[in-house]
């Protein structure tokens, strides 16, 4: 119970922090990744304090073996840069740069009641559903 009410709060938080620095919105994200027009810097800042609290933070659990509340902490072990890696990487930025969402926004824009928001995330709930099943089709071969 514990747990999930942590997860709740740390959600609501990252959503509040999306929309505080203006994240969700993919015209600022389109902005960014606009380096031959209108290059808009922002999410520079944004992603490298992300990424300076998300190094740390993981420095720190790793070191532990489990998370603060003592449950079984699961990262990914490959360090193997593989087709479907990249693949994946360049699906993901493909789909980035047209719609300007990715996931994180993406929930906050559908629970904002944007119908883009609720259109990308139907469709990436569809796609997680069919990687699921390949992967499924792809264990049952080996």
């Amino acid at each position: 119970m514990i747990t999930q009410l942590i997860a709740l709060i740390s959600g609501i938080v990252f959503g509040i922090g999306l929309i505080v620095s203006d994240m969700f919105n993919p015209a600022k994200v389109l902005g960014f990744l606009d380096i031959a027009g209108q290059w808009d810097p922002s999410l520079i800042f944004v992603m490298a304090g992300a990424i300076s609290v998300g190094f740390f933070a993981f420095r720190m659990v790793k070191q532990r073996g489990k998370t603060l509340l003592a449950t079984p902490l699961y990262l990914p072990d490959s360090k193997m840069i593989d087709v479907r890696l990249i693949f994946g990487s360049m699906l993901f930025g493909v789909g980035w740069g047209i719609a300007g969402i990715c996931p994180g926004p993406a929930l906050v824009l559908a629970g904002s009641g944007y119908v883009e928001g609720i259109i990308f995330v139907i469709a990436m709930l569809t796609g997680m559903a069919i990687f699921e099943q390949l992967e499924k089709r792809r264990a049952m071969r080996r």
